[in-house]
C-alpha cells in the first residue's frame, strides 16, 4: 500500500516562509515517498501573501505539478454539510478550512499544519510533522 497523499495547509506555509524556512524544498524532501497535493484555497490564501513576484512564480510552477483537488459542486455540498454539522455541535470553524479538510478526505491525505481547527472535523487527518 502507497504512503497518503499530503496537502500542506495554508498556516504550515506561512509559518515556514515567516521562520525563514523554504517550504518547497521541505515538501520536496517528503514527494520521494509521496505524492503531494494542493487545493485551491490553499494556493489563493498563500499566493496572495508572497510579495516577491519571482518567488510566487516558483511557488505557482510547483504547485502546478502537485495533485490538485478541485472544488466541484459535490465538494462543495460536502463542505455545506460538514459546517451545518459542526455548528450543531458548537464548532464554528472558518470555511476555508472545511473547503481544505474536504479537499484532503477526498483524496484520501494528510494534512500537514499548526491549524488545531482541523482535529475537530471528523475523518481529517493532520500533522504538524513532517514525515
Amino acid at each position: 500500500m502507497t504512503a497518503s497523499p499530503v496537502l500542506a495547509d495554508s498556516c504550515w506555509y506561512i509559518e515556514a516562509m515567516r521562520k525563514g524556512r523554504n517550504p518547497m524544498r521541505e515538501l520536496h524532501a517528503i514527494a520521494f515517498t509521496r505524492d503531494l497535493a494542493t487545493c485551491g484555497v490553499v494556493r489563493c490564501e498563500v499566493g496572495r501573501g508572497i510579495k516577491d513576484p519571482n518567488l510566487r512564480k516558483k511557488f505557482q510552477a510547483r504547485w502546478d505539478i502537485m495533485l490538485y483537488v478541485p472544488t466541484d459542486n459535490a465538494l462543495w455540498n460536502e463542505a455545506e454539510r460538514t459546517l451545518w454539522e459542526l455548528d450543531r455541535k458548537g464548532i464554528v470553524l472558518p470555511l476555508p478550512d472545511v473547503v481544505i479538510a474536504c479537499c484532503a478526505k477526498r483524496i484520501g491525505a494528510v494534512i500537514l499544519t499548526h491549524d488545531e481547527h482541523f482535529q475537530q472535523i471528523p475523518g481529517v487527518r493532520a500533522t504538524n510533522q513532517i514525515f
